[in-house]
């Protein structure tokens, strides 16, 4: 690979992609380059990503959440971004975030999927899910397939959403919390599956 000059500013921001990719394990938002280097806008850090992949330090990557990757990397087929889309409770129900919140970069075929896959991550806050190894802190990967009975869901019921068991009885769909201090959550109105577990990563906390 032929050498890559860049101007000082470039070599921090690709060096802070680079730093983060490595310890965080996604990629951080054209909003976390911002506030990284107080940046005046979003722009500005698009500026400098354009600048980056136009030296080819940075590729962007076709039908990717993120698009961004690194040359060296390119070779990897199955490891695809996953967006993680804010934080669900994993508590009582309630509205989850939906703005993007940068990207994990995930081996998909070690968790058994296709790269073609459709999933995403959610940040878990709560405790209602602990007797199934699911803690406050941790992220969860959800893929966008129909439940089986017994699956953790990301799931919308009467219009909050929440991290608990699929579970099905007397042919009627609820959900149950792993964590005997809270109540099954049964639907009044609607029950909508939104994403199956397929993976959980430990927060460092």
């Amino acid at each position: 690979m032929s050498q890559i000059t860049l101007t000082k500013r470039q070599q921090e921001v690709l060096d802070y992609l680079k730093e983060t990719h490595r310890v965080e394990g996604f990629m951080p938002s054209t909003r976390d380059i911002q506030r990284h280097f107080n940046f005046a806008s979003q722009t500005a850090a698009m500026s400098h990503l354009r600048a980056l992949e136009k030296k080819g330090a940075i590729v962007r990557k076709a039908n990717k959440a993120c698009g961004i990757g690194f040359p060296e990397e390119m070779e990897r087929e199955e490891i695809v971004d996953i967006p993680i889309y804010g934080s669900i409770a994993a508590g009582m129900s309630q509205d989850v975030d939906s703005e993007r919140d940068g990207c994990l970069s995930i081996d998909v075929s070690s968790l058994g999927l296709h790269g073609n896959a459709r999933t995403f991550a959610l940040k878990v806050r709560g405790e209602s899910m602990i007797d199934a190894h699911i803690c406050d802190g941790d992220t969860v990967v959800m893929e966008f397939r129909e439940p089986r009975k017994g699956d953790v869901v990301a799931a919308l019921i009467d219009g909050e959403t929440t991290l608990k068991r699929y579970v099905i009885e007397d042919g009627k769909p609820f959900l149950r919390a792993e964590n005997e201090q809270f109540p099954d959550l049964i639907p009044a109105r609607e029950l909508v599956i939104q994403g199956v577990l397929v993976a959980l990563l430990r927060s460092a906390a």
